[in-house]
């Protein structure tokens, strides 16, 4: 049976963040950090755009140059998952059949793609796009001549692997069960204006469709809709989100469903042990302290920073402000804030032009801003979020008045 002071259970980057922060901030105990796959920590979000596009080497996705591990003393424990917690002992059960006992446990495990459910989910040419192996057996695919995809699911995902497919010059069609892509996370105007765009690239966008089935003979040849149709399909990508990797820690009694539940300090309600990133879901104060998981780098790195410091006694409430972004064809999409809740949008700018801001309020405060290619926008605006500012709406929409001239006006 091993021990380490730290164990990390995940090498994305919430874990290799904690890692890298814990040194930082002079902790010299010992840290295991155990991952699932077989590569050092490395950036996720490039595998849908410019990795998939082949634009960067996947060397240029390694978090920490791979010899840095060693040389900070994190032990890393790659191609190993944790099968159990015992909170009592302070001992996880791995894959391998070994043990390791924890003084301090951070849970940084990410999610797992949703996968389909219906007939055919399970043929041979149905991808997800989580994983460097995940890509890497899509991209092979791409080069032995695949060139009629199907991609399932309208989240941003979904829509930066169309993006990239239309460049490689695939047939690309892409399906949304709702009645508008990005639903769940934008407003109408900014959904309306990607599905224009897509469609405008060739790509067979439909919304409020249904996946029945996917049809084949060991491999996939199409996707049945429930209305009868069938599209031709040589592969299928599914992006209808994640399942959060908590299994073993609710096992444990650690309170969570969809992800566990932490507090200010990312504590989960067992004893000495840490969730943070995509997992883990806490009462966020952009949300007005409704519990959710945010799924973004920027979270699993602050709060990976926050559980280091409270590690080595410099604990401090994680308060860091949300933001994300998405690439697709020429579209840099930058967004302050989280919409969550939202009553009133108003418009920057014209979608026509490719460059415009959507602002969300809620009680005539903003509260986020979805930016495409309008940087200016995105960094004065998220000043406004963090400063509570309720502007007048008719300036608000005003192009030619900067959003920082707004803050001023409302202090």
């Amino acid at each position: 049976m091993g021990m380490a002071d730290v164990v990390i259970v995940g090498a994305g980057h919430s874990g290799a963040q904690c890692a890298i922060a814990l040194r930082q901030n002079g902790f010299a105990g010992s840290i295991v950090m155990i991952g699932r796959e077989p590569e050092p920590p490395y950036e996720r979000p490039p595998l849908s755009k410019e990795y998939f596009a082949r634009e960067k080497t996947f060397d240029r996705l390694y978090i920490r140059p791979p010899q840095f591990w060693a040389e900070k003393q994190v032990d890393l424990r790659l191609n190993l998952e944790v099968l159990t917690v015992e909170p009592e002992t302070k001992t996880l059960g791995l894959a391998d059949g070994t043990s390791l006992t924890y003084l301090t446990l951070v849970w940084a495990g990410g999610g797992d793609p949703r996968l389909l459910s219906c007939p055919g989910a399970d043929l041979a040419g149905v991808h997800t796009i989580r994983t460097r192996a995940d890509c890497d057996q899509l991209m092979g695919e791409i080069d032995g001549g695949v060139r009629t995809i199907v991609v399932i699911g309208g989240g941003y995902i979904g829509l930066e692997a169309a993006a990239v497919l239309t460049k490689l010059g695939c047939e690309v069609a892409l399906l949304e069960a709702l009645p508008r892509i990005l639903a769940r996370v934008a407003g109408p105007d900014l959904s309306s204006f990607y599905e224009a765009e897509h469609r405008s690239h060739g790509v067979d966008l439909r919304t409020g469709v249904v996946v029945e089935a996917l049809e084949g003979n060991g491999r996939v040849t199409g996707v049945r809709l429930a209305n009868g149709n069938v599209l031709p399909a040589d592969a299928v990508i599914v992006g209808i989100g994640i399942v959060p990797a908590v299994a073993p820690l609710i096992a444990a009694g650690a309170a969570g469903s969809n992800g566990v539940v932490v507090d200010e300090y990312c504590r989960t309600s067992l004893a000495d042990v840490y969730a943070i990133g995509d997992c883990a879901a806490y009462a966020c104060d952009y949300a007005e302290g409704v519990v959710m998981r945010v799924e973004s780098v920027q979270n699993a790195n602050d709060q990976a920073t926050c559980v280091a410091r409270s590690i080595c006694g410099d604990a401090k409430p994680y308060h860091a402000f949300p933001w994300f972004w998405s690439n697709q064809y020429d579209l840099k999409l930058q967004t302050a804030g989280l919409s969550v809740g939202y009553d009133r949008t108003v418009l920057r700018g014209d979608p026509a032009a490719k460059s415009f801001s959507v602002v969300y309020l809620k009680g005539g405060r903003v509260i986020a801003l979805d930016c495409v290619n309008m940087v200016k926008d995105y960094v004065q605006g998220r000043k406004l979020v963090e400063a509570r500012i309720s502007p007048d709406v008719a300036m608000l929409s005003d192009t030619l008045l900067p959003l920082k001239d707004l803050a001023g006006a409302n202090a």
